[in-house]
């Protein structure tokens, strides 16, 4: 399956001129949304340090509403049909702007509730300073979904095991990480990861780390399903 990629992180911000005719229903959002909700396509906020994103980016979507209680404690509620295609990436963003040679660490914790069904994976999205490269590191997945390019094996870094693929979508490449097992909580040391990349198999130089994303790539969760990030972390030195 296709991957969305660059624009992921570019239609949140070029919203105004990029949804034009584009229609998504509204659902309301849970109760526990203390802090900030939004059912807007493109609805985005910064808190603790972290920018939220609803980020409805795909055709043939649904409704979807985000709400947080901090940076670190938020969730979706979306209702996207039975479809292929990837409907949305609701994520929450942490800017890094360091070299990897220059990073003295990087690595994250998430603790995660996800539906038993629907089409999805959770993810982290991680991207260049100028999007020539993505790096996605998939701790779990269910029903039709699959990444993007061919498998280069197996691998264990930065505390997990993934099967690794690589490939392009014509606009950047794609190094996609896919946990042999699936986790909803646990902690990722993604500078090995990243070191892995540059120096084991030379397939980018010393490029400067922009956004480190977290969050849910929903193709369908028919019916209204819950994703909920309970914890999540981004740290780095």
């Amino acid at each position: 399956m296709a991957m969305s990629t660059l624009r992921k992180v570019t239609m949140a911000v070029l919203a105004p001129a990029m949804a034009i005719g584009a229609t998504v229903s509204l659902a309301s959002a849970p109760a526990s949304a203390a802090v900030w909700s939004s059912c807007d396509q493109w609805g985005n906020t910064s808190l603790n340090g972290y920018t939220l994103y609803n980020n409805i980016w795909g055709s043939g979507a649904g409704s979807q509403c985000i709400w947080a209680n901090s940076g670190t404690n938020w969730g979706v509620n979306a209702n996207h049909p039975d479809t292929g295609g990837i409907k949305s990436y609701p994520n929450a963003k942490k800017v890094i702007n360091k070299s990897i040679t220059s990073l003295g660490s990087l690595s994250s914790t998430y603790n995660v509730t996800v539906p038993s069904s629907g089409a999805y994976n959770t993810s982290y999205d991680i991207w260049d300073t100028d999007y020539d490269y993505e790096i996605m590191l998939w701790v779990n997945k269910t029903g039709a979904v699959g990444p993007l390019g061919t498998s280069q094996g197996n691998v264990t870094l930065g505390g997990h095991t993934w099967t690794v693929y690589k490939g392009t979508n014509g606009a950047n490449q794609v190094f996609s990480f896919v946990r042999t097992s699936n986790s909803t909580s646990g902690t990722v040391n993604i500078l090995p990861i990243l070191k892995w990349i540059k120096d084991t198999k030379g397939w980018f130089g010393n490029e400067t780390i922009g956004d480190v994303q977290f969050g849910f790539e929903i193709t369908s969760s028919s019916g209204g399903k819950d994703f909920v990030a309970n914890n999540l972390t981004v740290s780095s030195s």
